[in-house]
């Protein structure tokens, strides 16, 4: 696996990282020899980032992790995140005594004394980023966190945290159906030196070999009212990616290698972290670096699949709350 750089100044990890949301069951069943199963699959692919958040599965996640590590002697470059406040209804949270209490929990759960990164996983709008900047700062001179990042914020959110003390990451999402961070926010943290970690680059599984089946969603599983998964826009976004799989598969490529291909030709300093809890389906995309678009290849995704094209919003109104828009 080629590496890239989480940031400057921060250490060097695999250019394609894990989402480890899916060992929480966000996105159907799973248990925790399967979540296991796939941290093995994924370090022996040569996988080396691991993301998660103390809100998965209220901490599951974490734990899984923490357990991995622990049973196999191995260990990653671990992100987590903070902020969240799980309702009903959700809320925020940036403050001093709940972020710190919060990470000294996940630091617990992941048998660690510190994490290479954390992120504030939605930012408290109330509270002024700088004052958030500060506690986070507090956590680094602590040797408690290696940096810190920000998830799902607006590039002006970002050019004020970085004045105050550099930022490691920032994460949001991004993939062929999600582009908003295009506008900005990849060219800021470019400029500023910042990794920019897209999540759901595999668009929650519309680029896997076979589409979900929405009418086999459970109630608990996130897409379930989301809106491009509900009718009729999933039937016109199936029809439009069908077109991109079949040419991904007519250039001998898996479908979400090459939708993660796209994404690391993007630009040096993005390191996608794709989720899943399955090998098998981590195998399918772990040899996407490998892949060189050429020009042509670039100019047939932007015909299949122009900027734009997805019907429906990356969210319902109750699921956006938190994020920050700014176009």
């Amino acid at each position: 696996m080629k590496k890239r750089q989480l940031g400057a100044g921060g250490p060097m990890v695999s250019a394609i990282g894990l989402g480890c949301m899916s060992f929480a069951g966000f996105f159907g069943a799973t248990d925790e020899e399967t979540s296991l199963r796939c941290l093995d699959a994924a370090h022996d692919h040569g996988i080396d980032f691991l993301d998660t958040s103390n809100l998965y599965g209220r901490g599951l996640s974490e734990d899984i992790i923490g357990k991995w590590r622990k049973t196999r002697g191995k260990d990653m470059v671990i992100a987590t995140k903070v902020g969240i406040v799980p309702g009903p209804p959700r809320s925020f949270d940036n403050s001093e005594a709940h972020m710190r209490a919060e990470l000294e929990t996940s630091l617990r759960r992941l048998g660690r004394d510190h994490v290479e990164l954390y992120y504030i996983h939605r930012r408290e709008q109330e509270r002024p980023v700088e004052e958030v900047v500060g506690t986070l700062k507090k956590f680094i001179d602590e040797g408690k966190i290696g940096g810190y990042g920000l998830s799902e914020v607006a590039p002006g959110t970002l050019r004020r945290a970085h004045a105050v003390h550099p930022c490691m990451a920032v994460q949001n999402e991004y993939s062929l159906w999600s582009r908003q961070p295009e506008l900005g926010l990849i060219d800021a943290c470019r400029e500023l030196g910042v990794a920019f970690v897209p999540f759901s680059p595999l668009a929650r599984g519309m680029f896997g070999e076979a589409f979900p089946e929405p009418e086999k969603f459970a109630d608990t599983d996130f897409r379930k009212t989301n809106p491009r998964f509900m009718q009729p826009n999933f039937g016109y976004n199936a029809a439009a990616i069908t077109k991109f799989k079949d040419f991904a598969r007519s250039r001998g490529w898996t479908v979400s290698a090459a939708a993660l291909a796209w994404v690391l030709d993007r630009g040096d300093h993005l390191i996608p972290i794709p989720g899943t809890r399955s090998a098998e389906h981590l195998a399918e995309w772990a040899e996407a670096d490998r892949i060189a678009l050429t020009d042509e290849d670039r100019a047939e995704i932007a015909r299949l699949l122009p900027a734009g094209f997805a019907h429906g919003d990356r969210y319902s109104d109750s699921q956006i709350v938190g994020v920050e828009r700014y176009c």
